[in-house]
């Protein structure tokens, strides 16, 4: 992935048609509050997104910042090739998956009611 082209990302959609695809069960089953308020999310936003961050395990949680330094997710996992980054990194095959910063301010504020702390997370 070069700095001109969108990385691999999964939609809010996506998560519901692997759901629904695997008659919403483990692991494909989802939390009640993500079936009854489906109709509150922007099934076309973002989810997930797929970079060549340099990872290792123990990185979740850790912030993905763009060039304008501006947050734009947080790593959650990464592909078997990523379990060596502690000794070597391979741009070609280390991929890391992150959570979009849309989809958690998305999440907060229609699947928990929690605007305030969405809104103290945007700066309002």
């Amino acid at each position: 992935m070069n700095g001109t082209q969108a990385p691999p990302m999964t939609t809010f959609y996506g998560l519901y048609d692997r759901a629904y695809s695997f008659g919403l069960k483990p692991p494909y089953n989802l939390p009640a509050r993500y079936l009854e308020r489906r109709t509150r999310l922007d099934l076309a936003g973002p989810l997930d997104f797929v970079n060549t961050c340099d990872i290792i395990g123990g990185n979740s949680g850790s912030p993905v910042i763009n060039r304008q330094g501006e947050l734009v997710g947080l790593i959650f996992d990464g592909n078997i090739e990523s379990l060596v980054g502690d000794y070597v990194y391979n741009e070609v095959n280390n991929r890391a998956v992150a959570v979009h910063s849309g989809a958690i301010i998305e999440a907060l504020r229609e699947l928990y009611d929690a605007s305030s702390l969405a809104d103290e997370l945007e700066g309002r």
